[in-house]
């Protein structure tokens, strides 16, 4: 058990947000329940800032770092098994609520404190070009006096560039643990960038076919809104644990060159979260201007239908006012036609004249009743 801690500055109200294991490719599935299984991405040992030794299990990381009690271990896990956890856990007494927390993911951004150890929770983000899509991955930090433990549920962020850089600079990195919090935390914000980058240019095109009429376009701002609602989830704990840990820096004396370092990560996630939030007002925004347009087109459909249904109303009454003014004297010619024995006009000297003069009457009479009516 790493019990010869060094008194350092870890033990302070650190409030950090960012960590994660090397992005190698991660198992598909959790290892098999072996001493040591695949999840290992990466382990090594540092001494005053550089590498010493590049253990390939945990069982050597462990005997290792007894070995050399000035050491720091950096142990880089992607979605590890429960017993390789509770291995570490037994190795560096790690609390179990953090080990559970560890194991189950689908964890809120935060920061706790279990004796002289932190555990750090955070949400990475990364773009995806090709579906216009937002990716969020999960990453759990272990911060101890002489090691630290980066557990991995996504693919986000590139922990594996975060070593490199942190073994390129050793005067940062034999700051110790808190030089890796902070450079974890670093490559989490910075993934956010792009992130935002990305959402700004969805938000430019959704607002493009909002006033073209694209009836897809709801879809998609329902769509891209609940990625905020995530990616507000990830950075807004972060302005609160960073001012924390800010908070802390006198009472822990946490070194200025970090101090400085922090500072400059906390106006990112600042105006990372600001950005964010200023994305979800223009989608609800963009979001009830679409909604007024598409039932502006939807009235205007609807008047266009009732127009159409009258000009239709008005020639049905013009045909059915015809239709009966000729029915007329149709129906009296079809009388006289049919030519019975006993029907006295057929013999009737003005029968030939009355008969046209009733059929003239009647179409006449129609006629002025349906024009006083306007239906013709």
């Amino acid at each position: 058990m790493a019990k010869n801690h060094r008194k350092s500055v870890w033990r302070r109200a650190l409030t950090p947000p960012a960590g994660a294991p090397e992005p190698t490719t991660p198992p598909d599935g959790p290892a098999p329940a072996e001493p040591e299984p695949a999840s290992i991405v990466q382990a090594a040992l540092y001494r005053d800032g550089v590498r010493v030794s590049s253990p390939a299990t945990l069982a050597e990381t462990y005997r290792e770092l007894r070995e050399q009690p000035s050491g720091m271990a950096w142990i880089g896990l992607a979605r590890p098994p429960e017993s390789e956890l509770k291995s570490l856990a037994a190795e560096f007494d790690l609390h179990p609520l953090s080990v559970e927390d560890a194991l189950e993911a689908h964890q809120r951004p935060k920061l706790e404190r279990y004796g002289d150890t932190l555990f750090v929770v955070l949400r990475a983000a990364r773009y995806l070009d090709a579906p216009e899509e937002v990716d969020f991955g999960e990453l759990h930090v272990f911060v101890g006096p002489d090691f630290v433990i980066t557990v991995r549920h996504g693919a986000a962020p590139d922990l594996s560039a975060v070593r490199r850089r942190m073994e390129e600079t050793p005067e940062l990195l034999k700051l110790g643990p808190e030089a890796v919090l902070y450079a974890i935390l670093d490559a989490v914000v910075d993934g956010y960038v792009p992130v935002v980058a990305g959402v700004q240019n969805d938000v430019d095109e959704i607002e493009t076919e909002v006033f073209r009429g694209d009836p897809a376009v709801s879809r998609r701002i329902y769509e891209l809104s609940r990625e905020m609602v995530e990616f507000q989830r990830a950075t807004r704990p972060l302005v609160g644990m960073l001012h924390g840990l800010m908070a802390g820096f006198a009472k822990y004396g946490t070194d200025e060159e970090l101090q400085r370092y922090l500072r400059d990560v906390a106006d990112h996630v600042t105006h990372t979260s600001e950005r964010v939030d200023s994305f979800r007002q223009a989608l609800t925004d963009i979001l009830t201007v679409n909604a007024t347009l598409v039932t502006q087109q939807q009235n205007a459909e609807m008047r266009a239908l009732a127009e159409a249904g009258f000009a239709q109303n008005e020639e049905i009454k013009r045909i059915s006012s015809w239709a009966a003014i000729l029915f007329a004297p149709t129906l009296v010619g079809t009388i006289y036609g049919m030519n019975f024995t006993h029907m006295p006009e057929l013999h009737w000297v003005l029968g030939y004249p009355f008969a046209i003069a009733l059929m003239g009457i009647i179409c006449v009479s129609l006629y002025v009743i349906f024009k006083q009516r306007d239906w013709l």
